[in-house]
């Protein structure tokens, strides 16, 4: 091991995409009720480009890009296999879950230990999103 750090090839994380059938909706879910913000709303040759982000990350984000054909459309909801779609940091899961619950959103899996809190939740389409507080020298994340 060294303590080298090695060169990226990349100068960063930009846009992870979330296939949606309804972009306003999902936007209203991502901006209304976990905080998000709109980074980039255009529409070009018939095509939205909606990229939305956390305050102050503007660098990385989420594109909820429109669902287009049966294939597509398939997987909303589904795009990871059943499998986290993200993970989101916070200082104050409880804030976060009561926020949550105010809206009516579904909370499973709260899990505490030694390094973290965390629990589960899942987005208008399905979308399992997981809400961490990190403890001790990973919480500065």
């Amino acid at each position: 091991m060294t303590d080298r750090v090695e060169e990226s090839l990349f100068s960063g994380l930009g846009r992870v995409v979330v296939l949606v059938d309804d972009p306003d909706a999902a936007l209203a879910f991502y901006r209304d009720v976990l905080g998000f913000r709109v980074l980039y709303d255009r529409t070009a040759d018939g095509y939205r480009f909606l990229h939305i982000g956390l305050p102050g990350q503007e660098s990385v984000g989420i594109w909820l890009m429109p669902a287009i054909g049966d294939r597509e459309r398939d997987l909303v909801g589904r795009q990871c296999g059943g499998q986290p779609l993200l993970v989101l940091y916070t200082a104050d899961p409880d804030a976060v879950r009561e926020r949550l619950r105010e809206h009516g959103v579904r909370i499973w899996d709260e899990r505490e230990d030694a390094d973290s809190r965390s629990f589960h939740l899942a987005d208008l389409y399905g979308n399992v999103i997981i809400v961490t507080q990190l403890r001790g020298p990973a919480g500065h994340r």
